[in-house]
């Protein structure tokens, strides 16, 4: 019986769990049209790219109507695809062709907040009262006009902005362009949960759910308490953002959220549709990973930022994120990611080396939980560097030079190294810059060199989708000793150990007791001994499955 044979196919409602979903940026993505900006008919063209990788899904960042003062995450029209990408009709094709390839279909759906310009605010902002009046989260000043309490924006400054028509202040936890929905009024849910039920007629497999954690505000408008200066980090905001400075109790991470979640889950359960959450929280991350993916009535995934961090982590690192989970989230399951479109991509924020590289990539296809790549990642593209008069991000614009935003991540893909876009557009002129340094990345070049990072991709997912303990059985023995970070996982079918030496140094390990047979050669797997002796070199792994 061949490994094919062994592995049944996962039951339809549980497709998810383990999954490998591709993050695709439309606007960096592929331009059909030749104005220099994605679009969907760019993303048709190249999905059989994705396809070649061996992934489970497509993840699409926003492409609804919007002024893009945050490129679509400031939404006018939650059901409608904004004309710089193209059209309904447009969309529909990418679900149906990203379904024959054997792709699931997942959009980016921004439900915290909509655009200032979105038909609900332009209405719910007047003094007189209107259907759309309590749409929106609004406070009146303090006595002496001040806002209403001490909430802060992660893009800077006060999270409230004062609206003359009504005399009142509005929260906005982005910015100032990006009002709160209130998520207080059942009406509003409803709507929220109609926009959801619009794309899953449409065909649609899932959701990312963007600032899954911000839905709901106190209604009290209770002040944040400050954060001590020890227990900041900046997962989150950067450094030089005030938004560090405050335990974040009450603007975020509500208890209401989770009935809104079941409602969510209870529509998604009816289409047999998954969701990913977005977390967004520097200290209690995966306690709030494991509160809304508990059980089986609220999301099915969630993914906390411990695997985006801004260091390179080391095997203690890792080892304490699972301790963590297993503590706080050992009924959930996590979605892990390593660079997406809001941090530097990892290749540079870790300093990688090509082999640490390979190593970290076979890392996340043997972790327990799903994965997600974002586009180049499997290129190995390094972040770029983009001038300040290149800039497009608000966040970077706001705080240059001591942060760069987000568009060095976001720069348009490479295909080919021969044209000047890389492939990208035919435009004089991207809406980012295309990075030279990355057209010698370019699919094209990776294609035809057997030893590429996007070949080894491919090995490291497929030995995942052939694996069924890979893809979700449970985590065991997590341990880390030295550099070395290694357990075990484990199905009703197969066991397999997994062993990562996340250091420049040569390290020694024993394999645990049993019989055990090599896994992985094709990624590097490190040999061992018969008295079950493994000898890592720097950046190698050591992967075994259980014989006897």
């Amino acid at each position: 019986m061949n490994r094919a044979q062994e592995i049944a196919p996962e039951s339809a409602t549980t497709w998810w769990r383990g999954a490998v979903i591709y993050q695709i940026y439309p606007r960096s993505f592929q331009d059909s049209t030749g104005d220099g900006i994605g679009d969907l008919r760019g993303i048709v063209q190249r999905l059989p790219h994705i396809a070649s990788l061996g992934v489970d899904a497509i993840w699409i960042s926003p492409f609804f109507t919007s002024p893009m003062a945050d490129f679509g995450y400031d939404v006018s029209d939650f059901r409608d695809v904004d004309p710089v990408f193209g059209t309904l009709a447009d969309f529909d094709a990418v679900v149906e062709t990203a379904h024959a390839l054997g792709l699931k279909v997942m959009i980016d759906l921004v439900f915290s907040h909509t655009s200032s310009q979105h038909p609900w605010f332009k209405e719910s902002r007047h003094a007189a009262p209107n259907a759309y009046s309590d749409y929106y989260v609004w406070a009146d000043a303090k006595p002496d006009g001040s806002p209403p309490n001490n909430w802060l924006s992660i893009f800077g400054g006060s999270a409230w902005h004062w609206e003359a028509r009504r005399c009142q202040y509005y929260l906005h936890n982005f910015l100032t362009s990006q009002p709160d929905l209130n998520f207080h009024n059942p009406v509003v849910q409803d709507e929220l949960l109609d926009v959801a039920e619009f794309w899953l007629e449409r065909g649609v497999n899932g959701f990312r759910l963007d600032t899954i954690n911000f839905y709901f505000a106190d209604q009290k408008l209770r002040d944040n308490p400050a954060l001590p200066k020890e227990q900041r980090n900046d997962q989150i905001a950067p450094s030089v953002n005030p938004y560090n400075y405050q335990e974040h109790l009450y603007d975020k991470n509500r208890p209401e959220t989770l009935g809104f979640l079941r409602r969510l889950r209870a529509l998604m359960d009816g289409y047999d549709a998954a969701a990913v959450g977005e977390v967004g929280d520097s200290q209690r991350g995966l306690e709030i990973l494991g509160e809304y993916t508990a059980g089986d009535d609220l999301m099915q995934m969630c993914y906390a930022f411990e695997l985006l961090s801004g260091h390179r982590p080391t095997a203690a690192n890792i080892e304490a994120v699972f301790s963590k989970v297993e503590a706080v989230a050992a009924d959930g399951w996590a979605c892990w990611a390593y660079s997406n479109h809001d941090v530097q991509r990892h290749k540079t924020r870790w300093a990688l080396s090509d082999a640490a590289d390979r190593c970290f990539s076979t890392l996340l296809m043997c972790l327990r939980g799903s994965a997600c790549i974002y586009q180049g990642e499997e290129l190995g593209l390094p972040e770029a560097e983009v001038p300040f008069e290149a800039l497009q991000d608000p966040y970077g614009i706001e705080f240059w030079p001591e942060f760069k935003g987000r568009d060095g991540c976001r720069t348009p893909m490479v295909w080919e190294a021969s044209n000047g876009n890389g492939g990208f557009s035919t435009a004089e002129k991207t809406w980012l810059p295309v990075p030279q340094e990355h057209l010698s990345h370019a699919t094209a070049n990776a294609e035809n060199d057997a030893q590429s990072l996007l070949h080894h991709y491919r090995k490291a997912i497929a030995l995942r989708q052939n694996h069924r303990a890979l893809k979700e059985g449970e985590m065991l023995d997590a341990a880390a000793v030295d550099d070395v970070f290694y357990f075990t996982r484990r199905s009703m079918t197969e066991t397999i150990f997994c062993a990562f030496n996340l250091g420049d140094e040569p390290r020694h390990l024993t394999l645990p007791e049993g019989q055990w047979h090599p896994l992985g050669r094709e990624l590097g797997s490190a040999a061992f001994a018969p008295n079950g002796a493994i000898f890592l070199a720097p950046w190698q792994a050591c992967l075994a499955l259980k014989t006897g």
